[in-house]
């Protein structure tokens, strides 16, 4: 009874965010300070209409660079993860071990220890304010690639590698056919970590870009936010941006979990 009580407790702490974030968005300005903090309002409309018309539909370019960050990104990174996991995981090479302590150490770091080199390097190279500020520092990840190692190791025996290389088959087709399948399950963890990770991503863009137009939805908000000292009608429009932005999130989720529940149950064999 009582780890039951305890997850419940736990499930309803990350669950009151998110019920304010959807009640408060649906509020006009006035009831957003003035009424029950979880009272529903009856804007929501309106509010996405605003905010649709804000300096010209701008938050609907904030959501299409972020988008376009997170999918990109996590695309990337899955494909350098699982590539460099499965080479960890199944080929024997000099400093194989150095490597794989390097990559744990990198997991350690914080991503805020990086964020001021990342950005000296790219602005020698010329690349700060561009899209690619944002996306190159997003394609490697370290807790990626550990994930995937650990996964490749588990779920492709080593029995059915040596079977597709006695059948003809080469490295780049043995990934291809039979590894990425059996590491299905894990590839979409790490897409869903990275994507989520870059979607919510501040910092990285924060420091890197200037110009509005490039910005993701977290810097976008942010800068309404700061705006909203002077014009306090923003703060129903944040709010609302913030409640848009979380949609896509959980349609991945719900769409990619179908992975988990039916890949975790099947082999890499077969019969």
């Amino acid at each position: 009874m009582l780890p039951t009580l305890v997850l419940l407790v736990g499930a309803l702490y990350c669950l009151l965010p998110i019920v304010w974030v959807v009640t408060a968005s649906s509020k006009t300005n006035g009831e957003l300070f003035r009424t029950f903090t979880l009272a529903p309002g009856t804007a929501l409309f309106d509010n996405i209409a605003d905010l649709s018309r804000y300096q010209g539909g701008v938050y609907w370019q904030w959501f299409l660079n972020t988008a376009l960050y997170a999918g990109v990104g996590a695309l990337l990174s899955t494909a350098v993860s699982g590539i460099s996991g499965y080479t960890l995981a199944k080929y024997r090479f000099p400093g194989r071990g150095v490597v794989f302590n390097v990559l744990l150490a990198g997991v350690l770091v914080p991503a805020v220890v990086l964020a001021i080199p990342q950005y000296l390097l790219l602005a020698r190279l010329h690349l700060t304010d561009t899209y690619l500020s944002v996306l190159l520092p997003s394609i490697l990840s370290p807790y990626g690639v550990y994930l995937a190692r650990i996964y490749a190791a588990a779920a492709v025996p080593d029995s059915l590698v040596e079977a597709a290389r006695t059948d003809g088959a080469g490295d780049v087709r043995i990934f291809r056919s039979v590894a990425v399948p059996s590491m299905l399950p894990g590839l979409v963890t790490v897409f869903l970590f990275q994507f989520v990770a870059i979607w919510n991503n501040f910092l990285l863009p924060y420091i890197m870009l200037t110009s509005d137009d490039k910005f993701p939805v977290t810097v976008g908000l942010y800068t309404m936010l700061k705006q909203g000292n002077t014009t306090p009608v923003l703060y129903t429009l944040v709010v609302t941006g913030a409640l848009l932005s979380i949609a896509p999130l959980v349609a991945l989720f719900l769409t990619l979990q179908r992975y988990w529940r039916v890949d975790l149950l099947s082999g890499a064999v077969k019969g």
